[in-house]
């Protein structure tokens, strides 16, 4: 019976092509609007750490100006001064812990034809790929001792490898960055997550770096960040070293902690380390620290702020607009086929019959709207890979889910739309229509 009711559906489109026309468009420019911004929020409210999202840990901590909090959802730095980072790296209680920031370098090659480029470079410990899952194609990372001792050497991403040394394996050779000689170690396999949950402070939806560099080698090359870097105080130290031990903030940090015993025990460690900071001058606000979860850390960076939050609201009122209008065209589409209901009722059809009939002639339109909606989508998030000149390609495109639940939106409209053309169809007196024909 169904099948009979969708060919009915078909030949009644067909029928009216103008008016069957306006009611796929409005449908279909609903949904593709609505799509294009709901495809964004849900791209963008990602979190691809979600699998860890019970044992990872961002890292905050309160030694900031004690005459005024900072300025951040939850008054608390968002980064560490690297002296904090360096004296937690020596703790033995996380699993894994890692501190980084951005930065780059000019990568150069002895011997060889390739021009000099600029890449986006992680300045890290050893723990960052365990901690995150990054994939090795070949070879692995650093020692340990690398995060605090000058080890010259390099983890090349899939991109950078494939550019430099043609995609094969370069574990061992060496690459020059800004002139000084490193030796690659290893190459990890295709890693962009979108959002960056892992920093969160340098455009989010930013690919991923291009190199990865000890973090013991601050010193030797005097790196700073290619990030934010804000503070309140300076050191009496002169130079890079002053820059060092000064108050500002800008490594970010992580930890693993598996249990909740070794969080309850790596609290009391911070506690304890704040306390012997107020000792020697330090920490002069109320003691305060935060461990946030990834998916707590999207939330306290604002990654969907609220802005889109409201455009998401603003795209389901215009789709409402659009089903209104929807709901205009069936009822006159229908109307005007209540001889024929009528004559079917006469026959024998009952009320229910006839409001089930139409009401999947609705569900027809709706996912002929869908179709039409997608591809409106599909045009509308071209348009803002365009307007973001390429910064937000991964966030700016459908995945089957979202595909799926644009047609499961365009037939919900539908429907909607054609619950009161449908019922108003059913409760036709036949007898009026009988004596007409």
């Amino acid at each position: 019976m169904i099948g009979y009711y969708i060919s009915l559906a078909m030949r009644s489109l067909r029928g009216t092509p103008i008016l069957s026309t306006l009611m796929i468009a409005a449908i279909a420019v609903g949904v593709g609007a609505c799509m294009t911004v709901l495809t964004l929020n849900y791209m963008m409210s990602q979190n691809a750490l979600a699998h860890k999202d019970d044992v990872l840990y961002a890292v905050q901590l309160d030694g900031w100006d004690p005459n005024e909090a900072a300025d951040t959802a939850n008054e608390l730095p968002w980064q560490l001064t690297y002296q904090d980072a360096t004296a937690l790296l020596r703790s033995d209680i996380p699993t894994r812990q890692v501190a980084m920031h951005r930065f780059g370098f000019t990568i150069t090659l002895d011997e060889s034809e390739m021009r000099p480029f600029t890449a986006d470079a992680r300045i890290t410990t050893a723990d960052f790929f365990g901690l995150f899952d990054v994939p090795f194609l070949f070879g692995g990372t650093w020692n340990a001792d690398a995060d605090f001792s000058p080890v010259q050497q390099v983890v090349l991403s899939k991109a950078t490898n494939d550019k430099v040394f043609g995609g094969e394996n370069s574990v061992g050779k060496t690459i020059n960055l800004n002139g000084e000689p490193f030796t690659v170690v290893g190459i990890i396999d295709h890693w962009n997550p979108s959002p960056k949950v892992y920093d969160l402070n340098n455009n989010p939806f930013a690919d991923s770096e291009e190199i990865y560099i000890p973090f013991g080698l601050h010193r030797k090359f005097e790196i700073y960040s290619w990030g934010n870097t804000n503070g309140w105080s300076h050191s009496n130290e002169e130079g890079y070293e002053g820059f060092l031990q000064g108050e500002s903030v800008w490594v970010q940090y992580w930890v693993e902690l598996d249990t909740a015993a070794q969080k309850e025990k790596y609290e009391e460690y911070l506690t304890g380390y704040i306390r012997q900071q107020k000792e020697q001058g330090r920490f002069q606000r109320p003691l305060k620290f935060a461990l946030s979860k990834p998916s707590e850390w999207l939330v306290l960076n604002e990654v969907l702020r609220d802005d889109n939050r409201v455009l998401g609201w603003l795209s389901l009122a215009f789709l409402l607009v659009c089903v209104v209008n929807a709901v205009a065209l069936l009822l006159a589409k229908f109307l005007r086929k209540a001889p024929e209901a009528g004559v079917r009722r006469a026959l024998g059809a009952s009320r229910n019959a006839i409001f089930i009939q139409h009401l999947i002639e609705s569900s027809c339109i709706g996912v002929l709207g869908g179709l039409l909606g997608i591809l409106l989508s599909l045009l509308g998030l071209g348009g803002v890979r365009q307007l973001a000149m390429g910064r937000i390609d991964q966030i700016a495109s459908m995945d089957w889910l979202m595909v799926l639940a644009a047609i499961g939106l365009a037939v919900l409209a539908s429907l909607l739309a054609g619950l009161y053309p449908a019922w108003r169809i059913s409760r036709t007196n036949p007898s009026i229509y009988l004596k007409t024909q």
